[in-house]
């Protein structure tokens, strides 16, 4: 079976999170072949792989959006888009319909040229399309800004509906954004099943990042996060079964539109083996070490663990601090780090770059998760497998890996706290470092938890049974 995997702005330029789960993911499946769909920002990442692709990976498509800038305009066109295809366009925009896949394909796929990427812009009928929506919707705002917004908006998307699809037996995209959108076209033009599974809440990251930005401007920041909340419900009610990493995102993607008969819950898994000879956590003389298994960027919020590193340091004069993680990923967001630390005159703060984290986790004494968005975060099920404690923020499936699930009767593995709550993090990193039968006992707790339900091997049964069943269905749509 060839599975075509839909990736944005992870796998393969990016280390960590979502790109070792599709690393994992198809090195657990060699008897499937897989063809990567990989959405970037920037061309100057093609071919910059930070993975060895393993052997059944048969090819990649790669597609930058900063492409897009060095397309040409062909000139004006009048009366190119029929009434109806000037109906979905308005739906697409407005977000208030649900799009069908189809209708989209339509017009992108459906033979007609425009003239270049750029046409559908350049044409009458769809400035009339955006002149009514900003009429009904958004004119309060100033009528040029918000075009060019919209332009700004959509000119990816329709960018991305009209190149190339590869053919695979079943379509499985990561998020919810462009690539699962791209999925869904896909799997309308070949008629093949078309999966998500959904790490974070892709919707809900977008938001949060418009929210904090500063390239999104007064009330126009409304009109991108709806834009993103309406490519997730397209996403949703295109494909056959949706996959999330725990209960709580599946709540919330019904809360967002999903059919709640399409959910299923899969969750992480690592492979136990790699931190096997990692010892316990130790009572031991000199420095107490925290470490952050983390990206540097803004989601991970590491100046929030500064901030807390800070009040820690008043109190535990010996402490050291160690983010391991890339730091090119982000270079302004990594400055602002840096520049924290020396507004702060803070010493003992090493950022590591990406490391081996099974050589440094035997050196922690207690992990940190600082993140304002997660989904299940494999950096905290690593960190328990190595039998640390920790501190969490209350993101994602977080809680629940901390003090667990209704059913879960082990205890507690750590301490969570509100996102963004540098002192309670500190407060809580000072109890556990203070006490430490505590920092064992959790440890051991944590350990336990990941021992039983978060393994490799659950994982990549689960997912082998998704794809032979998602296979029959194909060959019953073909049939």
């Amino acid at each position: 079976m060839r599975i075509c995997l839909l990736v944005e702005g992870s796998y393969p330029y990016v280390v960590g999170g979502v790109s070792s789960w599709v690393q994992m993911l198809m090195a657990g499946m060699p008897e499937h072949e897989f063809f990567l769909y990989s959405i970037g920002a920037e061309e100057k990442d093609r071919g910059c792989f930070k993975y060895k692709f393993p052997p059944n990976v048969v090819g990649i498509q790669e597609e930058f959006l900063d492409e897009i800038l060095g397309l040409k305009s062909h000139g004006m066109e009048e009366n190119v888009l029929t009434p109806e295809e000037c109906r979905v366009l308005y739906d697409l925009v407005v977000g208030q319909k649900p799009i069908d896949i189809k209708e989209l394909a339509s017009i992108f796929r459906g033979g007609r040229r425009f003239k270049g990427m750029l046409g559908i812009f350049m044409t009458s009928d769809f400035f009339d399309v955006i002149q009514r929506v900003y009429e009904e919707k958004y004119s309060y705002l100033p009528f040029t800004e918000f075009f060019w917004t919209l332009r700004s908006m959509l000119l990816p998307l329709f960018y991305l509906l009209q190149q190339e699809l590869p053919e695979a037996d079943v379509y499985h995209s990561v998020a919810t954004g462009y690539c699962g959108v791209i999925g869904a076209l896909a799997s309308e033009v070949y008629h093949k099943p078309f999966l998500i599974t959904e790490h974070g809440i892709y919707s809900r990251e977008r938001e949060a990042e418009i929210i904090k930005s500063d390239w999104a401007k007064g009330d126009f920041k409304s009109v991108w996060i709806q834009y993103f909340y309406n490519l997730a419900k397209l996403s949703y009610t295109s494909a056959h079964r949706v996959y999330t990493l725990f209960e709580h995102n599946a709540e919330v993607e019904m809360d967002l539109g999903c059919d709640p008969a399409k959910i299923g819950v899969v969750p992480n898994g690592i492979r136990l083996e790699r931190f096997k000879d990692i010892p316990e956590v130790e009572d031991h003389d000199g420095p107490f070490r925290i470490g952050a298994v983390v990206r540097v960027v803004p989601i991970k919020d590491v100046v929030t663990l500064l901030r807390a590193f800070f009040l820690v340091k008043q109190e535990m004069t010996d402490a050291e601090l160690y983010v391991m993680g890339n730091v090119e990923e982000s270079p302004e967001y990594y400055d602002l780090c840096m520049q924290t630390v020396e507004m702060l005159q803070m010493e003992d703060v090493h950022f590591t770059g990406s490391v081996q984290v099974t050589e440094y986790l035997p050196r922690m004494d207690l992990m940190v998760l600082s993140s304002i968005s997660e989904g299940q975060p494999l950096a905290v099920l690593e960190g328990q497998a190595a039998h640390r404690p920790f501190v969490t923020t209350d993101v994602g499936c977080c809680r629940e890996l901390i003090y667990g699930a209704s059913d879960d009767k082990l205890g507690t593995a750590g301490a969570v706290v509100a996102p963004m709550d540098f002192e309670a993090m500190s407060r809580e990193i000072l109890r556990l470092a203070r006490n430490y039968p505590l920092r064992r006992e959790m440890a051991r707790i944590g350990y336990e938890r990941v021992c039983r339900m978060y393994t490799y091997d659950i994982f990549i049964e689960s997912y082998k049974q998704i794809y032979k069943e998602a296979g029959e269905a194909g060959a019953r749509w073909q049939g």
